[in-house]
């Protein structure tokens, strides 16, 4: 089962920890999400130390198949974006101390 986590739950969820203003939070998280897309925009990579690293890679244009139809249409060139965990990332998903 999938389960999404909203930008308002994680405010929610420093707030209920820190106790600082939701605002302040919500700036702060939308300030971090700005960095990291500049980052990959102007850089191609972005690291944060001990969860992952984010990639930016080029997609060539491609044929594709409609696997109803078996139609072959053509896939457009694009940008996107790959997510590496770290070790210690994984370490701890995996409970590895």
């Amino acid at each position: 089962m999938r389960q999404n986590l909203t930008k308002k739950e994680i405010i929610n969820s420093i707030y209920m920890q820190l106790g600082f203003s939701k605002k302040l939070i919500e700036n702060i998280l939308e300030d971090m999400f700005e960095a990291l897309l500049q980052g990959l925009k102007e850089k191609g990579k972005v690291k944060i130390s001990n969860f992952g690293t984010f990639i930016l890679r080029h997609k060539k244009s491609r044929v594709g198949r409609n696997p109803k139809t078996k139609k072959e249409t053509m896939i457009s060139e694009r940008n996107v974006i790959l997510f590496k965990p770290s070790k210690f990332l994984k370490n701890k998903i995996n409970n590895v101390n």
